[in-house]
């Protein structure tokens, strides 16, 4: 359970970096085929679409996760955090976000992402 902990615990820093920098390649790495995304403008897109939207850069920066809570649950795991980051205004901006993961042939991925701002 500790290694999956690690695990996890990697792959939600990768997953919130690579939000930041619009890291498509690390997350075709990382997100299951048939990923989903919830928006926080209520859309809900698939991994195609998700790649593309993340392509675009960023105006937000130093994006941080807090209160991370990771629950696994046999081949399941469950993301619950917080976020902070600085607006392109300056002025300070949070949210919430919940990624779902499953283990597949001995290796965690994305299979889903719900974000509120």
């Amino acid at each position: 359970m500790s290694q999956d902990i690690e695990q996890l615990t990697a792959l939600n820093r990768d997953y919130i970096d690579s939000v930041q920098n619009s890291d498509v390649k690390r997350f075709d790495q990382i997100l299951a085929q048939d990923f989903y995304c919830s928006n926080p403008d209520k859309t809900l897109i698939d991994r195609a679409a998700f790649l593309k939207q993340t392509a675009v850069p960023v105006t937000i920066r130093n994006l941080r996760a807090e209160d991370v809570k990771i629950r696994i649950l046999g081949d399941f795991a469950i993301i619950h955090a917080a976020t902070r980051y600085t607006m392109a205004d300056g002025q300070e901006g949070r949210g919430r976000y919940t990624d779902c993961w499953a283990k597949q042939d001995g290796k965690w991925l994305a299979v889903s992402a719900h974000v509120s701002r």
